[in-house]
């Protein structure tokens, strides 16, 4: 049976709808207003899926001036998460958003993270199914709980130590996904120091879709990547963003154009920055 492990369109994902071992996972969020996500769940959201909340189910508890904004959950709390969303051995996820992808993919990148590959995102969000007359429900939606059993890959996470130790060697890329005014410290909605990690290049993620919010074409990617990286082999790769989110895009963007996995620094800027004596770039 074919499995989906980037990203999957919306007609192909009505053929599955009804499928029991398919799930579907709303992952909307507004970082303005944490409850709107679960607002627009509980109003509109695709034919079965269940919601998963960036703060509750998707990050873990946030350390003052340990961590940054969105550390991960320990493995086996988030292990018990999946669990009771119905996610096992033989299940294949879908997951989705309505801003381009971002949230959905961070949720991609975790299920990979623990070992299950089967998971890949809705290109074009929720906007793409409602083009496509995709059923929609209302309310709240569960599933059946079933036995996740996490097999954690360490080799996906790259720590504050290690990011910098490489920042500076030519041998590695440290590549910072936020929009250029940010990486160039010109504006900072978010944290409280602007700027970037000295030695990192910007790649914003949204230059990873199209006007209508899916994913380039793999022959716009992947060059699009292979000039960012050089001759630099996957394994020595690292993505940042602000918290680990959005990152998580560009990782995703970068598998589905056939250039393997990266590793991504969850901390991020905002971890990055909670050490004054770390250095910043502005330029």
């Amino acid at each position: 049976m074919r499995t989906y492990q980037t990203i999957i369109a919306a007609s192909e994902l009505a053929d599955h709808l009804d499928a029991p071992n398919w799930i579907v996972v709303d992952c909307g969020f507004s970082q303005n207003n944490p409850e709107q996500g679960r607002v627009d769940y509980e109003e509109m959201h695709i034919q079965g899926a269940v919601y998963a909340h960036l703060l509750e189910d998707l990050s873990g508890p946030v350390i003052p001036g340990v961590t940054g904004r969105n550390p991960l959950p320990d493995p086996a709390v988030f292990a018990r998460t999946l669990s009771n969303w119905g996610i096992g051995p033989g299940v294949q996820v879908v997951t989705y958003d309505d801003s381009g992808g971002n949230f959905a993919a961070r949720l991609w990148w975790m299920l990979r993270w623990l070992g299950h590959e089967a998971v890949a995102v809705l290109d074009g969000g929720l906007v793409a199914w409602l083009e496509a007359d995709g059923a929609t429900s209302e309310g709240w939606e569960t599933r059946a709980a079933v036995e996740f059993r996490p097999q954690v890959r360490p080799e996906l996470l790259a720590s504050t130590a290690q990011v910098d130790a490489i920042r500076r060697d030519p041998a590695w890329r440290l590549i910072d996904v936020r929009p250029a005014e940010r990486f160039r410290g010109e504006i900072e909605p978010k944290d409280p120091v602007a700027g970037h990690i000295p030695g990192s290049l910007n790649a914003p993620w949204r230059d990873n879709l199209d006007e209508n919010g899916r994913l380039l074409p793999t022959s716009v990617l992947a060059p699009r990547f292979q000039a960012l990286f050089g001759d630099t082999p996957p394994q020595r790769i690292i993505f940042s963003c602000g918290s680990g989110i959005t990152a998580c895009h560009s990782l995703l963007a970068m598998r589905y154009a056939g250039l393997g996995e990266a590793q991504l620094y969850v901390g991020s800027w905002s971890e990055w920055i909670t050490d004054p004596g770390r250095a910043v770039a502005h330029f």
